[in-house]
C-alpha cells in the first residue's frame, strides 16, 4: 500500500511511518519544521497551511490511502495560540478529508480523547460531546470538518505515549526523564485516562485501514488508570524510584488549561469491527520498556536532521 502520513516527525507520525514501512508498506512523511534523516521513507516537506501546494505535493504522492497526524498537540499551545490552532486542528483535516473524497482514497483523521468533558468516564462514541479546552474544541471541530467533507473516513479518537524523535514529546517520556534524573515530579490521581502505546495504536489503525472500517471509533486501551498510577508504574518497569512522584489533584496545582478529569472511554465498538482485543496498558508499558532495552529512543533520535 502507498501510504502518505502528515506530522511524520512527531511521536505517532515517526512511529507510524517506521511501523508501515517495517510491514511493507511504501510510506511518504509530510513534515513541516523538523525534518528527518536516514529514515526508511520518503520524507517531503510541506506547509498544510498553505493548503493548495500541500494537497498538490499529497497527489503527486499518489497515495492509496492518508492518514492525517499533523496537530497543534499541547494543551497549553493552543491557548497560546488560538488561531493558529483553530487553522491545523479544525480547518485543514476538512480540507484534507475532502481532498481524499475527490480522489477515492481512505482517510484517517487523528482526534483526541479530550472531545469529552471527563464527568462520567465509560464513555461511548455515541456519547455527547463536550470539548473544555482551546485545543479539545479544535479537535472536535477538526472531527465535524471532516465528517462533513468526507463521511466515510476513519476518525480516531485516542491518546497515546512512547518513544519520539526529541525524547520529550510523551507523557512516558517526561515521567522516565524526570526519575532517570532523579528529579522530584508531580503525578495527578484524578486524571484518568487509557492510555495506548504508539506503536500498538499504529498497527491498530493500519488494520483499520485493512478492515475498511469507516466512522468515529475509541482507539484507546481497554482498562484506565491514573497519570499518577501511570508513572508509578513507568518508575517500577525501568527500575526507579516511584518516591520522587508527589501525588497531587488538579485542584492543587495551576494548569494553564482546563482538562476533562476521567477519560475513561468504552472500546467495544473497535474490538467488534476488529474481531479482537485491543493491547492493554500494562502490555503497551511493557512494549515501552523493550523497545528501550533495545535502543529504539537511540534510533529514533538519530532520524533527526
Amino acid at each position: 500500500m502507498r501510504l502518505l502520513v502528515t506530522g511524520a516527525s512527531g511521536l505517532l507520525g515517526l512511529n507510524l511511518s517506521l511501523v508501515a514501512a517495517r510491514q511493507g508498506d511504501e510510506v511518504t512523511g509530510l513534515v513541516h519544521s523538523r525534518s528527518l534523516q536516514g529514515v526508511p521513507f520518503e520524507v517531503r516537506q510541506v506547509n498544510l497551511l498553505e493548503t493548495d501546494e500541500a494537497l498538490a505535493a499529497i497527489e503527486a504522492s499518489r497515495p492509496e490511502a492518508i492518514i492525517h497526524c499533523a496537530a497543534i498537540a499541547s494543551i497549553n499551545a493552543a491557548e497560546q495560540q488560538p488561531e493558529l490552532t483553530r487553522q491545523l486542528n479544525a480547518e485543514i483535516p476538512g480540507r484534507l478529508a475532502g481532498a481524499a473524497k475527490g480522489w477515492g482514497v481512505p482517510f484517517v483523521h487523528i482526534s483526541s480523547d479530550a472531545v469529552y468533558n471527563g464527568q462520567t468516564g465509560n464513555f461511548q462514541e455515541t456519547d455527547p460531546t463536550d470539548p473544555l479546552s482551546v485545543y479539545a474544541r479544535s479537535k472536535l471541530a477538526g472531527e465535524q470538518a471532516v465528517r462533513t467533507a468526507n463521511p466515510e473516513a476513519i476518525i480516531a479518537r485516542t491518546v497515546f505515549y512512547g518513544w519520539s524523535l526529541s525524547g520529550q514529546r510523551s507523557l512516558a517520556e517526561f515521567f522516565f526523564n524526570k526519575l532517570t534524573a532523579g528529579e522530584p515530579m508531580k503525578g495527578f490521581t484524578d486524571l484518568v485516562f487509557c492510555p495506548l502505546y504508539v506503536e500498538d495504536l499504529a498497527q491498530v489503525l493500519l488494520e483499520m485501514l485493512e478492515k475498511q472500517l469507516t466512522g468515529v471509533y475509541n482507539v484507546v486501551a481497554p482498562g484506565h488508570l491514573s497519570k499518577y498510577d501511570f508513572g508509578v508504574r513507568i518508575a517500577r518497569l525501568f527500575g526507579l524510584s516511584s518516591d520522587l512522584i508527589e501525588p497531587v489533584q488538579t485542584g492543587e496545582e495551576y494548569l494553564g488549561a482546563p482538562r476533562s478529569l476521567n477519560l475513561s472511554l468504552n472500546t467495544e465498538k473497535l474490538q467488534t469491527a476488529l474481531g479482537h482485543g485491543l493491547p492493554g496498558v500494562d502490555q503497551g508499558l511493557e512494549r515501552l520498556h523493550d523497545r528501550w532495552v533495545e535502543g529504539y529512543p537511540q534510533t529514533l533520535q538519530g532520524y533527526r536532521a
